[in-house]
């Protein structure tokens, strides 16, 4: 998806059907300004559901299309989201019969791999991969392959 460069065009729609103000911002769609205004966190941002293993979307990605920074921005660690206990796209990996996984840092990594026909890899949604992704990892497959960026 695409979130538009408004600045509180999601928190408009959000309170429009009934959301509260302070559920938005506990799960990281809206922050406060240091004037107290609420303004859309990912403005101008291409977004990318972050879907459990169930199948539910837990949280978001964001990607910046020009020069704003950061370049990606996560949802924070909520009651929803726990990254350390999820992997981005072993819900695809899921449907598919291979036991083999590839292991790489993000979720534009995972997509790129899907575009080229390789739907058997997951991302960490970070460098830190922790002892619960693992045993994720472990359930779910036999083989793993780790595949990170060299960091410069």
């Amino acid at each position: 998806g695409f979130s538009k460069n408004s600045w509180d065009d999601l928190l408009s729609y959000c309170e429009y059907k009934g959301y509260d103000r302070n559920d938005l911002e506990d799960i990281g769609l809206i922050k406060k300004s240091a004037q107290g205004k609420y303004y859309d966190k990912y403005r101008n941002r291409i977004i990318f559901p972050i879907i459990n293993h169930y199948g539910n979307v837990i949280g978001f990605g964001g990607r910046s299309i020009d020069d704003q920074m950061p370049k990606y921005l996560n949802s924070p660690e909520s009651s929803i989201f726990k990254k350390r206990y999820n992997l981005y796209g072993l819900n695809v990996y899921k449907r598919q019969k291979n036991k083999d996984i590839i292991l790489v840092e993000g979720y534009m990594d995972v997509i790129a791999l899907n575009n080229h026909g390789v739907d058997y890899a997951v991302a960490s949604l970070g460098t830190a991969l922790t002892s619960d992704q693992a045993k994720l990892i472990k359930r779910y497959s036999d083989n793993v392959y780790i595949c990170y960026d060299r960091d410069d």
